[in-house]
C-alpha cells in the first residue's frame, strides 16, 4: 500500500515538473491593422517546437477578407528565420532549435485606410508537449499504460536536459556577475586615484598661491 502510494506521488511530481519545463502556449488575441505583436519563447538547443496559427473569420460561411490576412515571421535569438508566412490566413511551423535562447514569433497586419481588428488563434508547443502522441500510439500500437510510460520517459529526459541547461545558464550569469564586479572594482580604484590626484593638485596649487603671497 505504501509502495503504491509512493509510486503515485513520484509520478505526480514528474508530471508536474513536466508541465513546468515543457510548455504548450495556446492563446487568442486581437491585432489592429498596421501593428505588430511578438511572442517569445525560451527554447534550449536541440528541443523540438511546433506552432499553429489561424485567423478567425469574422463572417462565417464567407471567404476570409484580404484585409484580415497576416504575415508571420519566426526568428531565432541570432536572427535566423525559421518560418515566414506572407499574407496568409493560417499556417503551421515545426523545427528543432539549433541554439538556446528566446525565439520570437512576430505577427503583422498590413495597414488599411479603414482600420480593422484581426483575431488570431495561436498555439506554440515545445519539448515533450510538441510531440504528437496520438501518432505515436497509432504507429507503435501500444496500450494506454505503455503510452503513459513513454510520455513519462520523455518527460524525465526533458527535465534532465532542462536541469543541465539551467545549470549552464546559471554558470553564464555567475561569470557575468564576476566580470561585472571586477570591472566595478577597477572603476572604483581608478575613481579613487583620480579623486586623490585632484585633491593633491588642489593642495599643491593652494600651497603655491599662499607661498607667492608670503602668507606661509
Amino acid at each position: 500500500m505504501c509502495g503504491s502510494l509512493l509510486l503515485t506521488l513520484n509520478l505526480l511530481v514528474i508530471l508536474s515538473l513536466g508541465l513546468i519545463f515543457n510548455v504548450a502556449h495556446s492563446m487568442r488575441f486581437d491585432l489592429q491593422s498596421g501593428t505588430t505583436k511578438c511572442i517569445s519563447e525560451d527554447i534550449k538547443s536541440n528541443a523540438m517546437t511546433v506552432g499553429k496559427y489561424s485567423v478567425i473569420n469574422p463572417n462565417d460561411g464567407f471567404p476570409l477578407p484580404d484585409t484580415h490576412k497576416i504575415t508571420l515571421r519566426v526568428n531565432s535569438p541570432h536572427g535566423n528565420n525559421y518560418h515566414h508566412g506572407d499574407h496568409v490566413e493560417a499556417g503551421n511551423f515545426a523545427f528543432t532549435a539549433a541554439e538556446s535562447g528566446d525565439y520570437s514569433a512576430c505577427f503583422w497586419v498590413p495597414d488599411h485606410k479603414a482600420p480593422v481588428t484581426v483575431t488570431i488563434d495561436f498555439e506554440w508547443r515545445t519539448g515533450v508537449a510538441a510531440k504528437d502522441w496520438s501518432n505515436v500510439a497509432k504507429k507503435g500500437q501500444v496500450d494506454t499504460m505503455e503510452l503513459e510510460l513513454k510520455k513519462l520517459h520523455d518527460t524525465v529526459t526533458s527535465i534532465h536536459d532542462e536541469m543541465f541547461y539551467l545549470r549552464e545558464r546559471e554558470e553564464e550569469m555567475q561569470q557575468l556577475n564576476r566580470a561585472t564586479n571586477s570591472k566595478m572594482a577597477t572603476f572604483s580604484f581608478l575613481s579613487l586615484v583620480v579623486c586623490l590626484s585632484v585633491a593633491g593638485l588642489q593642495f599643491w596649487h593652494l600651497k603655491t598661491f599662499f607661498e607667492r603671497k608670503k602668507l606661509l
